[in-house]
C-alpha cells in the first residue's frame, strides 16, 4: 500500500547554458519522485544563451521557469526558486548535470519526516557507476595543510583532508558535517530556521555556508545511502577560472568563521599546496593567484561576468 507523503517536496535546478545535460535530468523526475505524490519543479535560469529556459519551459515533466535575466549566481537563483514555493514544501536542490535514479527521492523524505533532520544527503554515482566520494569535513588548517603536503587523494585516503575518502563509509547512513551541492533535500524547518542562502557567494562554498548554519541552527545532516544519485561532474577542477573562484572562496568562508592568525595559517596551507603544483598547468597556476589575492579573485571574477 503506498503512503501519501505528508509534506509537498519542491526540485529547484540552477542552469546556466545547461541545455546539453539538462534534459535527462528532467527525464529521471518522475521515476525519480516515485512514491511522492505532492511535487513541483523550479527551474531558475541565470540568462543562459543556449536555449536551457526553453528547453524546459517544453518538457513534459512541466516546471515553472524562473528567468533571472543575468546571472545572478547559484546562490541567489535558489533564493529566487524558494520565493515562489510553497513554504511548507521541502526542497530538493539539484545540479543540472545530475540523475535521479528510480525513487531516489523518498528515502530522503523519510529522514526529513524526523524534526531534528534539517538536510538529507543522497549517495552519488559517477557515471561509471563508482561511488562519487560527496562527504566532506569542516574545512580546517589540518585539512589545508594535510591536502598541500599529501595530495587531495591521500589525504582523504587516511582521513585528514576534506573530502571523506573511505568508500565504506558510503554504504551506512549516518550524521555528517555538509556534502557537496550536488543533490541536497532541506527540510522546510530547516528552511524557517536558516532563512536565505547567502549571495555574496557567487558560486561555490555556499553549501558549506548553508549546512554550517543548518548545524547552527540545532538540526542534524544526515546522509542516506538508499537514495542513489548519478552526477556528471563539474568544471571546477578544470576550468582556471572556475578554479581560481573555488580556491577564493574557500579562503573567504574560512576567514568568517575563525581568526586572523588561524585564517592566515589556513590561507598559507592553500598558498603551498598550489605553489608545490604550480608547474601541473594552468589550473594550479590560477589558483595561486586566488590563494595570494583572495578578495581580488572574487572581485575580477564578478567584474567579467558576462551581461
Amino acid at each position: 500500500m503506498q503512503l501519501e507523503t505528508q509534506r509537498p517536496v519542491s526540485i529547484i535546478v540552477v542552469t546556466y547554458n545547461s541545455a546539453s545535460v539538462l534534459p535527462p535530468l528532467l527525464d529521471s523526475v518522475q521515476d525519480g519522485l516515485a512514491g511522492v505524490d505532492k511535487y513541483a519543479v523550479v527551474i531558475v535560469d541565470n540568462d543562459s544563451r543556449d536555449g536551457s529556459a526553453e528547453l524546459a519551459e517544453a518538457h513534459r515533466v512541466g516546471p515553472t521557469v524562473i528567468r533571472m535575466g543575468r546571472n545572478a549566481g547559484y546562490a541567489a537563483a535558489i533564493n529566487a526558486g524558494t520565493a515562489v514555493i510553497d513554504p511548507r514544501s521541502d526542497i530538493l536542490i539539484l545540479n543540472p548535470d545530475l540523475r535521479l535514479y528510480p525513487h531516489a527521492v523518498k528515502p530522503l523524505m523519510e529522514l526529513t519526516d524526523d524534526p531534528s533532520v534539517g538536510v538529507a544527503v543522497p549517495r552519488n554515482f559517477k557515471e561509471d557507476q563508482t561511488t562519487d566520494p560527496t562527504l566532506r569535513q569542516e574545512p580546517s588548517i589540518i585539512t589545508a595543510w594535510a591536502e598541500a603536503i599529501l595530495g587531495g587523494k591521500l589525504a582523504a585516503r587516511i582521513g585528514l583532508g576534506e573530502i571523506v575518502g573511505d568508500l565504506a563509509r558510503y554504504d551506512v547512513r549516518r550524521r555528517i558535517e555538509w556534502a557537496t551541492g550536488s543533490a541536497l533535500l532541506v527540510s522546510s524547518r530547516a528552511r524557517a530556521a536558516v532563512g536565505a542562502w547567502d549571495e555574496s557567494y557567487f558560486l561555490y562554498s555556499e553549501e558549506v555556508d548553508y549546512q554550517r548554519r543548518v548545524r547552527e541552527a540545532g538540526f542534524d545532516i544526515v546522509y542516506e545511502p538508499r537514495a542513489e544519485v548519478m552526477h556528471a561532474g563539474g568544471e571546477s577542477g578544470v576550468n582556471p577560472r572556475l578554479f581560481a573562484l573555488l580556491t577564493a572562496n574557500r579562503i573567504r568562508y574560512y576567514g568568517r568563521n575563525h581568526g586572523r592568525v588561524a585564517t592566515w595559517l589556513f590561507r598559507l596551507g592553500i598558498v603551498v599546496g598550489e605553489a608545490l603544483r604550480y608547474h601541473r598547468g594552468s589550473v594550479h597556476k590560477a589558483g595561486l593567484r586566488s590563494a595570494i589575492y583572495p578578495a581580488r579573485c572574487a572581485r575580477d571574477f564578478l567584474a567579467n561576468q558576462p551581461g
